[in-house]
């Protein structure tokens, strides 16, 4: 017996970590199943929800990532758990009546319905094999009783009606003989008391006795009848509960009796893991060979190289020297010059003419040298320049036999960066490659080489976290076969935005004119329509007035920090604004009736060509820039050409936005090179929008967030 005690506790320390709750990565405490399957803390699955709302009512810039499932989060205030619990809680007024939960055990998004937290059965199995392991844990600590009077005796069964444990002079008195609690239910000592039955979370007055084959989880007979699961295949749950323990029960002897085969495949695995240890060594003695050979053949190249710089290098010093030597001996001839002074004196013809015709040729070899002044050797050793930038180029791609596995080639249209950076890349040959890894790393401006971080991925594209803002990436990507490795891809370079991303929708009520403009579902595309109305407006022309702009703003304002955002507008657009305004500005155009003032006459608009023409004010409170036909109009400056050629651009395929709240600054940017168009001051003394403004056809998408679920979708296309 005492075996038999010892090998269960074995068992039971073995299959600790099938006990740990992947978000809080303790023992499990009153496990909840979700529809994955998977099962997770009633207390862990509260504190997700609530940092789930809290972070989606938190709207602005995600200057941090969101909280890790995995991470251990909080304890909830009391009304916020009430909230959640409560049947058909929702995120806000646009999101249906179900909850997605991000299950922290296969990390998929699953919908736990209208009924939330409510509608989770709990796991009780699991929470059973949970308390027998704290008690093999525990050894010998004793369970008390909880009925008997201080000090408490060391109980001897728990009555799982009453929920509680006892004594046996306890038992005797809370279950007397013929009485109905002496037909109570009693085990031995436990901490952990369940329900006899089990009830339907969503009917709870009935008991749970059929089971659904497609959903896989028990349901009462309502469930079936009009219910969720009305046209669902269920089966009783006795049939259910046999078929699945004859399965359990036979993959388990399964398993079992492979043990032999199982303990074979370890040691296989272990010699594998050997050899392997041995290979490896081997083929990084090999490489390091190699790697030496290369390093001697550059030595070699070095020296031979200096060589040939410092024997140019004497051979011109040689050269000076020896011109210095010359043009030293011109100073030394100021004797000579003394001398033929004194041979002029001479007035016996014959005498001079003797002398004078030497020293005539020792002046004029003098004076010719003057003359003539050129330095004897060059000082530049351009012909000595050593050209590295093919082998540079060599070295880099320099990597193990691919044998016959092609380089993939990253997609730069399909790649981008927004908050995340997604890379896309395409593997030329025909045969697929098991798996890639992306590298990336940060270009630092003083061209510091860091060292590449490393994904492994499984598909063809990844959304790569966590970058700093207004910094250069290099992305590059090499695929396996098997063991095998191909070179790397070409480095593809990415900036990313100068602040962190903005999130916000359109407002739909604040200026929001619905004659004109026509906003999606998703509040993240507006269109402007010329319609009827439109045409009719356009009429009051002969009176002076024309067809104003539509205004629309985003949901949320800002108060302080730095901000990015970005948009596209539709090549068919004929006007669109774009920009920020501060909140009393807004009040103000949208105070004022559509046809009855028209902003291209407001002092301080900013709106059109007639005000950008004169107003130059730093301080104005709004900043708005055209787009339209194709073309994107830098607004005129009193420090900038203000020629049309200088002033009008090619419209990108997508614009970005830069709000420096605290200095005041906002800026426009090509989203597609990261690249500045045009900048100005702007008065942030109040909260600022990001505004629009469209007339005639148009149409304006914001960017939506690059996440995991943009690359399913991605992918999905």
């Amino acid at each position: 017996m005492e075996g038999d005690g010892s090998d269960s506790l074995v068992t039971i320390k073995n299959i600790e970590r099938e006990l740990i709750c992947p978000a809080c990565k303790e023992l499990f405490t009153h496990p909840l199943i979700l529809p994955c399957q998977h099962s997770i803390c009633h207390k862990c699955v509260k504190e997700l929800l609530l940092t789930l709302d809290d972070s989606f009512n938190d709207v602005g810039s995600d200057n941090s990532n969101q909280s890790s499932p995995r991470l251990r989060l909080p304890s909830p205030s009391m009304d916020k758990i009430d909230r959640i619990n409560r049947p058909g809680w929702k995120r806000n007024s646009l999101t249906p009546k179900t909850t997605i939960f991000p299950c922290p055990g296969c990390e998929h998004d699953v919908d736990l319905g209208e009924r939330g937290i409510s509608g989770l059965f709990r796991n009780f199995t699991l929470e059973t094999i949970v308390e027998r392991y704290r008690q093999a844990a525990r050894a010998a600590t004793a369970i008390m009783c909880d009925l008997c009077k201080p000090p408490p005796q060391e109980s001897t069964k728990s009555c799982m009606d009453c929920s509680a444990s006892y004594c046996n002079e306890c038992f005797k008195i809370y279950h007397p003989w013929g009485t109905v609690k002496a037909q109570h239910e009693y085990v031995g000592p436990t901490t952990n008391f369940r329900p006899k039955i089990l009830m339907c979370p969503e009917h709870e007055t009935e008991r749970i006795n059929m089971y659904c084959e497609l959903c896989r989880r028990p349901v009462c007979h309502l469930c079936k009848l009009g219910g969720n699961h009305s046209n669902h295949r269920v089966t009783t749950m006795s049939s259910a509960y046999k078929t699945l323990k004859e399965k359990l029960s036979k993959d388990i002897d399964y398993l079992i009796g492979k043990e032999s085969q199982v303990k074979g495949q370890i040691s296989e695995l272990n010699l594998l893991m050997k050899e392997t240890e041995c290979n490896g060594e081997r083929a990084k003695e090999e490489a390091i060979t190699h790697f030496e050979k290369l390093f001697e053949i550059l030595e070699e190249r070095k020296s031979s190289v200096l060589k040939a710089i410092e024997a140019s290098k004497k051979l011109r010093l040689d050269k000076f020297q020896t011109q210095v030597e010359e043009y030293q001996g011109l100073l030394e001839n100021n004797g000579l010059v003394g001398y033929a002074q004194e041979v002029l004196k001479e007035t016996d013809q014959s005498c001079f003419v003797q002398t004078a015709k030497q020293l005539h040729l020792r002046i004029q070899k003098a004076t010719e040298s003057l003359k003539s002044f050129r330095p004897a050797a060059q000082t530049s050793f351009e012909d000595y320049v050593v050209n590295t930038s093919k082998q540079t180029e060599l070295l880099g791609d320099l990597s193990f036999f691919s044998n016959g596995i092609d380089v993939p080639e990253i997609n730069e249209e399909q790649s981008k960066v927004y908050n995340n950076a997604l890379i896309n890349w395409y593997h030329p040959g025909k045969e697929k490659a098991d798996s890639y890894v992306l590298e990336y790393r940060k270009i630092n401006r003083d061209d510091e080489m860091l060292s590449w971080n490393e994904i492994e991925v499984h598909g063809t594209s990844k959304v790569v976290s966590e970058l700093e803002n207004n910094c250069n990436y290099a992305f590059r990507v090499r695929a396996y076969k098997g063991s095998i490795c191909s070179p790397c891809s070409r480095e593809l370079i990415l900036h990313t935005p100068p602040a962190p991303v903005f999130s916000f929708l359109f407002d739909e009520k604040c200026g929001y004119n619905n004659e004109h403009l026509l906003l999606n579902l998703k509040r993240d595309r507006v269109e402007s329509r010329a319609g009827f109305n439109l045409l009719l407006a356009a009429e009051r022309i002969q009176v002076g007035y024309y067809t104003s702009l539509d205004y629309i703003i985003g949901d949320v304002g800002i108060t302080k920090g730095k901000h990015f955002w970005a948009f596209r507008v539709e090549p068919y657009s004929y006007l669109v604004k774009a920009g920020v305004a501060s909140s009393d500005k807004l009040q103000e155009w949208l105070r004022s009736p559509r046809d009855a003032v028209s902003p291209r006459y407001e002092q301080d608009s900013g709106h059109d060509s007639g005000s950008e023409d004169t107003c130059f004010d730093s301080s104005q409170p709004f900043t708005l820039v055209t787009i339209g036909m194709k073309k994107f109009f830098i607004p005129k400056s009193p420090t900038s050409s203000n020629e049309p050629e200088n002033r009008v651009l090619p419209m990108p395929t997508s614009i970005g936005i830069f709000l420096d709240y605290d200095k005041g600054k906002v800026s426009f940017y090509d989203m597609d090179h990261m690249r500045c168009l045009y900048e100005r001051q702007v008065d942030c003394s109040h909260t600022m929008y990001p505004a629009f403004a469209l007339m005639g056809s148009g149409g304006i998408q914001l960017e939506e967030p690059i996440t995991a679920k943009y690359l399913e979708y991605e992918e999905d296309i």
